[in-house]
């Protein structure tokens, strides 16, 4: 039964990647996940899940929405129990975090 558990909670952990990279930093036309914004996933056996995130600066504007709209957009897979997203700034955002694809997007490469 194990076994079946861990391959719900690894498609879980995919569909809820699938979502982050529909989200969007508005001053960065890349998306959270490639940004390296979200620092990690975790599910349960319970299908709860808790986002690690950071923004790209404590100043950030979307501060205040970005992580509602992380928790909103991911509650939306039916399976899930419950969701909390939780801000770190341990360590801080640098742009070492970001994807290859990211940094292409961007002219950083």
């Amino acid at each position: 039964m194990s076994e079946e558990i861990t391959i719900d909670t690894q498609e879980l952990g995919e569909k809820i990647v699938k979502i982050l990279k529909t989200i969007y930093d508005p001053e960065i036309p890349v998306d959270i996940y490639e940004l390296g914004l979200i620092y990690d996933v975790f599910v349960n056996e319970d299908n709860d899940v808790k986002i690690l995130m950071t923004l790209t600066s404590p100043n950030c504007p979307v501060a205040e929405t970005l992580p509602v709209e992380v928790e909103e957009k991911v509650k939306t897979i039916d399976s899930l129990n419950d969701v909390e997203v939780e801000i770190t700034f341990d360590p801080p955002w640098t742009q070492e975090l970001m994807s290859e694809e990211a940094k292409l997007e961007l002219g950083l490469l």
